[in-house]
């Protein structure tokens, strides 16, 4: 075990790589060309280091007509990664008001759910309302949480019979507390996306908020965005 603990610490560890898993968390599958532009490095460098990381099993790749596509293997390792920004120091923050704060750190993709300052204040009026209970570090469903996401058209019959777990606490590297993730986390997100609260910005894991999100946030949440 520790020689493995090891081996996956040193492949996160290296410069490229780790620019490399950052650039994935925003849930997209990406061709190697495009991840060596963003590693700042060649097409035969980036070659070596996504090879390796496919052999460790943190990422898998896939092709698809002349173009192959690189992803995480799972999603666990989209929450390790996340996870080790926790680590990242703060001595030197400031604090700043609500439009100061960086886009990203507003509100992001957290591979495929909302992280951010929204998706923490989602997350607390959750729970203040009693939707969702942390229990043995995971979210449990209330009777009152399962009628509110029906309504919200969320299946949740379906998301509870897949094997992944259905909600759980993501410790967010920038509000240093939790967000909802697991797969009510990603059908919320989705359900947002699709309803067009939010949008994607280009290049990027920051999510624009809309006019028409920022009214139904509140409704639904009671949350100002």
């Amino acid at each position: 075990m520790d020689i493995q603990f090891g081996n996956i610490t040193s492949l996160i560890g290296d410069p490229i790589r780790s620019t490399v898993l950052w650039t994935l968390l925003d849930g997209r599958a990406y061709t190697a060309t495009e991840l060596a532009i963003c590693a700042d490095t060649s097409a035969q460098n980036i070659s070596m280091h996504l090879s390796k990381l496919v052999q460790a099993d943190l990422l898998t790749v896939e092709s698809q007509g002349r173009h192959r596509y690189y992803r995480f293997s799972r999603q666990e390792v989209a929450y390790a990664i996340e996870a080790l920004a926790n680590l990242v120091s703060h001595k030197d923050d400031v604090k700043v008001n609500t439009t100061d704060i960086s886009d990203i750190k507003y509100c992001r993709t957290c591979y495929d759910h909302l992280a951010g300052k929204v998706g923490v204040l989602i997350t607390e009026k959750l729970v203040l309302q009693k939707m969702i209970e942390l229990q043995n570090k995971t979210y449990t469903l209330t009777a009152k949480g399962n009628k509110f996401f029906k309504d919200f058209g969320i299946d949740m019959n379906e998301l509870q019979s897949k094997r992944r777990v259905l909600a759980k606490p993501c410790l967010d590297w920038s509000e240093r507390k939790y967000h909802i993730s697991g797969s009510l986390g990603a059908a919320l997100l989705n359900k947002m996306l699709h309803s067009d609260w939010l949008r994607r910005k280009k290049n990027s894991r920051a999510i624009i908020i809309t006019s028409k999100g920022q009214s139904e946030i509140y409704n639904r949440f009671k949350v100002n965005v």
